[in-house]
């Protein structure tokens, strides 16, 4: 697909590990040490392959936040930063309804959440892509992993299902 002035971007972050302390609720679970070493990979590989979004939403669970600030180390300064509670255990039609009321100025989305939901929704967007990646997300879509998607449309109120084109997918173990 070629990146023109009506294409959108949109790139879903599943946070990376957690821990599972005891007495801590799921909203609030920390990062594991896996998980603080893998964020800094993606956020590194996403700079590197200037994958800059000019918004991230962002869940409001703990892990998702810390994902994010470690992610946001790597980037360039202004990226703009949303917490979207519209992102946190729901199903893909929800978080699909989340990108679709997003500003259209915006081109490029960066949406840090969680499974099931963004791998249903990476699932449900997909219509083609590079055939290596859309194997591996259907699989499996592991915690760190990055899917971006491309849509060839004037913005996000007409992201449907079957619209995108998966330009890659990646996971920490795949970059290291």
């Amino acid at each position: 697909m070629t990146r023109n002035s009506n294409n959108c971007r949109l790139i879903l972050l599943r946070h990376a590990k957690s821990a599972w302390p005891d007495g801590v609720i799921d909203e609030e679970r920390p990062l594991s040490d896996r998980g603080r070493k893998a964020a800094p990979v993606i956020g590194a590989y996403m700079a590197r392959e200037k994958l800059i979004p000019d918004l991230a939403l962002v869940s409001p669970a703990r892990r998702a936040r810390e994902t994010w600030q470690l992610v946001h180390e790597a980037l360039p300064d202004g990226v703009a930063e949303r917490p979207a509670a519209g992102l946190y255990e729901v199903p893909a039609d929800n978080i699909l309804a989340v990108i679709q009321a997003t500003e259209q100025n915006i081109r490029n989305l960066l949406l840090i959440g969680h499974n099931p939901g963004l791998e249903d929704l990476a699932s449900l967007l997909m219509k083609d892509g590079d055939a290596g990646a859309v194997a591996r997300i259907r699989e499996k879509f592991p915690t760190a992993g990055l899917a971006v998607i491309d849509f060839e449309i004037g913005g996000w109120d007409a992201v449907a299902a079957g619209t995108g084109y998966l330009e890659r997918f990646v996971t920490p173990r795949f970059l290291g």
